[in-house]
């Protein structure tokens, strides 16, 4: 182990993913741990050090998912608040890297291999043209990459907080519904691990089926048996809504270096997502659906890809090849 140990890391709202970069500026030692086994990410990071028999750290890229402005970082889906200044003082680092969960994960994208993906309809990238991402986790986070003077440039945005549009009657039923009980209703609220059991509720009014509560583990894994008929109403629902989305994402960067799904939830459904109206949805939009039709949809594979990210983030913040 390099005696200057630099720690990269992927924290969202349910899971936390650490790892320490080799001697080439790879992850290596991926531990997963619960976020809410920690009361913060010092005792987090402690834990893993101690797991892997790290030496004392020198410095860190963390990627959270959280908007970061200001000095205090607040996680948007769990308990944990601190601030830059902790981070380094508690663990003795020389330097720390905060930065989006999307953006890290956005960084990844140029990185990735054909094994890390997995491309769902028609389309071909342009190289150099810019990339999109967005993934349902326990949030859903959104971003992109841009590629400028021989660098690519990670966008840092809240774009799964945007308002959710719907996009027929059913759609408009179902949005109905949750803007009488929220208000303001984003993507999020309704595209995501926590919004999945309400989208299980307002699919059951609207289709006029009997709800049954369940947990976002229960809602895909009923699915993927295709059993439940309205299970799989409600995943087809959220991939169309996810299609409509990525659609609007392509269209507002001009993502013609392809759109990126990442997350927890996508890659667990495998040919369910494939065949869903996702891709359908993507290119539905009126006289621009042939350019859609140009742009490629991957399905990001990679356990980790916003390690990768982190790494190369650090990298450049400190100039190492």
């Amino acid at each position: 182990m390099s005696p200057d140990a630099r720690l990269v890391a992927d924290i969202g709202g349910t899971r936390a993913r650490f790892a320490l970069l080799d001697r080439t500026g790879s992850p290596g030692l991926v531990r997963i741990l619960a976020v809410s086994d920690f009361p913060g990410p010092v005792e987090a990071i402690q834990t893993y050090l101690d797991e892997v028999g790290a030496p004392a750290l020198q410095a860190a890229a963390i990627a959270l998912a959280a908007p970061i402005h200001g000095e205090v970082v607040r996680l948007t889906n769990a308990a944990w608040s601190f601030s830059r200044d902790q981070l380094k003082s508690r663990l003795g680092l020389r330097r720390v890297l905060l930065l989006n969960d999307f953006t890290a994960l956005a960084l990844s994208l140029p990185h990735l291999g054909s094994a890390d993906l997995r491309q769902v309809g028609a389309g071909t990238s342009v190289e150099l043209a810019a990339k999109a991402v967005l993934g349902p986790g326990t949030g859903l986070g959104v971003s992109g990459v841009l590629f400028h003077r021989g660098c690519w440039l990670a966008l840092s945005g809240e774009g799964g907080h945007c308002s959710l549009a719907p996009t027929d009657a059913r759609e408009s039923a179902i949005l109905a519904l949750a803007w009488r009980e929220l208000g303001h209703v984003s993507a999020e609220r309704l595209l995501s691990g926590s919004g999945l059991p309400l989208l299980n509720r307002l699919v059951a009014a609207v289709d006029g089926r009997r709800e049954e509560p369940l947990s976002t583990a229960e809602i895909v894994s009923r699915a993927l048996s295709r059993q439940d008929v309205q299970c799989q109403a409600v995943i087809e629902t959220f991939c169309a809504m996810l299609g409509s989305m990525a659609g609007n994402l392509a269209l507002t960067l001009g993502a013609q270096g392809g759109v990126y799904v990442g997350g927890g939830i996508i890659p667990r459904l495998g040919e369910l997502f494939d065949h869903s109206p996702f891709r359908v949805r993507f290119e539905a939009k009126g006289r621009f659906g042939s350019y859609l039709a140009a742009i490629p949809t991957y399905v990001m594979l990679s356990p980790t890809p916003a390690l990768l990210g982190a790494a190369h983030a650090l990298a450049e913040s400190e100039g190492y090849p």
